[in-house]
């Protein structure tokens, strides 16, 4: 494969998933004007919109996210603790999930019909190049191309059924956390473009990591190395 295409390919794919953690990254240091951290914002927001039964606790295993099933708002580390524009937004958004499911909108049922489905797609694709024959067809110029295509069709489908949830996504982030933060009780309308950012970069996290998971796998080194056009 033309170097170039490897190149156009791998932007593509984790172009999404860089500006993300670029952004998240960039807005990560404390401010001491800010009058709390991610986490009491998130209390302070609980009991502000009355979520019944909704806690939130520190988590470091996964991302940031709001459990509807156990109905706990999720945050890491330094979102938790930290007061900082990032914590302060990725609570604020993920929040705004809490009020979702407990208003019932009709997001909701986006999430709950696709998103189990999505995280099956993407166990189905890094089983299949987990397969030990499977790396072997990259090893046959005949086969390559299949096994390439297979492999990408999985990705693909899987991001499209995460694109099917980013209305929800995008209503957590701007209809949600968007005008709760633009009242400037909680953050000074000067940081109002960088919080806007933060949020985009929000409600785009899972359907960019749907592009990366499956050639974040370890074995893609070996897939490349063997494969010919």
């Amino acid at each position: 494969m033309h170097p170039i295409v490897l190149f156009l390919f791998a932007g593509v794919i984790f172009g999404p998933i860089l500006w993300i953690r670029f952004t998240f990254w960039r807005y990560r240091n404390d401010i001491k004007e800010l009058p709390g951290s991610g986490g009491e914002l998130a209390h302070h927001l609980i009991r502000r919109f009355k979520l019944e039964g909704v806690s939130v606790e520190e988590t470091i295993a996964g991302q940031d996210h709001y459990d509807p099933k156990e109905k706990i708002v999720r945050l890491s580390p330094d979102n938790f603790h930290g007061k900082s524009l990032t914590a302060i937004a990725v609570a604020a958004h993920e929040v705004g999930h809490a009020i979702q499911f407990q208003r019932e909108e009709p997001t909701c049922k986006l999430f709950l019909k696709y998103f189990p489905l999505a995280k099956t797609i993407q166990r189905a694709g890094i089983g299949l190049i987990s397969l030990p024959f499977f790396s072997l067809l990259f090893a046959v110029p005949t086969l390559s191309l299949l096994a390439l295509s297979l492999v990408a069709a999985v990705m693909i489908a899987s991001a499209i059924v995460h694109l099917i949830i980013l209305p929800q996504e995008w209503d957590a982030s701007f209809n949600k956390a968007m005008p709760i933060l633009d009242e400037g009780d909680y953050v000074d309308k000067k940081y109002m473009p960088q919080i806007r950012g933060i949020l985009r970069a929000a409600a785009l996290t899972y359907f960019a990591s749907a592009l990366a998971d499956v050639v974040r796998c370890w074995r893609w080194g070996g897939l490349f190395r063997g494969l010919r056009f």
